[in-house]
């Protein structure tokens, strides 16, 4: 087993994932698909165990699927790199389900034509959520990986995800010492509507589980919303200086059941 598995078990992430694509050279694939099977042997991992397969219209994303469909214990989540076609899904379920067995399926939105077609890639059957690869979407577009100029592009994701009501996930930040940046460009993320933010280095999870991770004054604020709404009988309302209407109160309404559905160990402290 990879001396790095029992780490990625318990880094704490909610997600952890297994990679499969890029960073496997060509000559060791078929060794790292069978080093793999031991990623999702462990039931005491504290994350979601999930893989990134190659593009599943290559010659190793086939290969991948068939080495995934006999492990024993098999991914949670399989995140599906280039997508740009509904039809990415259709094969990958087609390969892996079972009766007993249904994997979310994640899209990774890398290149240009991906961003062309969002509105139908997210309404594919099995989707089940979108992140953003910024670093092939930047060089197939020939622009910078600054936050200004893949802003539009990060718009584009979460307005697509929020219209099929599936969540979007921000790229990692690859500067690995700079958690300044991390913070900052985190905090945008979060902002324009980006429900977590992917990373490559354990070092990176403490600043974006601060950053998104619901906050005590927030949990407060929305329950203050949602009182003084009640209390106006649905009109609009003024809190703390701001004036509340609909859109607010579904809002506030929307992060206090993402508090209770959280976990103790999730909830903040």
């Amino acid at each position: 087993m990879d001396a790095r598995f029992p780490a990625a078990h318990g880094c704490g992430a909610d997600v952890a994932l297994v990679d499969l694509e890029d960073s496997v050279p060509a000559e060791v694939k078929p060794a790292a698909r069978e080093a793999a099977r031991a990623f999702f042997t462990n039931p005491s991992a504290r994350s979601v165990l999930g893989v990134r397969i190659s593009s599943p219209t290559s010659r190793d994303g086939i290969r991948d699927l068939i080495a995934l469909h006999h492990y024993e214990a098999k991914p949670q989540i399989v995140l599906i790199p280039k997508v740009e076609s509904g039809r990415d899904f259709e094969i990958v379920s087609g390969a892996l389900d079972t009766p007993g067995y249904t994997p979310h399926l994640y899209a990774l939105i890398e290149t240009p034509r991906a961003l062309e077609k969002l509105p139908s890639i997210v309404r594919a059957e099995r989707i089940a959520g979108v992140l953003f690869g910024t670093a092939d979407y930047a060089t197939a577009t020939g622009c910078s990986r600054t936050w200004e100029s893949l802003q539009h592009a990060r718009a584009a994701l979460v307005t697509s995800a929020a219209a099929a009501g599936i969540p979007a996930i921000d790229a990692p930040y690859f500067d690995l010492d700079d958690l300044g940046g991390l913070h900052t460009e985190a905090e945008r993320a979060k902002a324009l509507g980006f429900t977590g933010k992917s990373c490559v280095h354990p070092a990176h999870l403490p600043v974006i589980d601060a950053v998104f991770r619901l906050r005590e004054e927030e949990i407060a604020a929305a329950h203050a919303i949602v009182a003084a709404a009640e209390n106006a009988g649905g009109s609009i309302v003024r809190v703390d200086g701001h004036m509340v209407g609909p859109p607010m109160v579904a809002a506030a309404r929307a992060l206090l059941a993402r508090a209770a559905a959280l976990t103790p160990s999730e909830a903040p402290s």
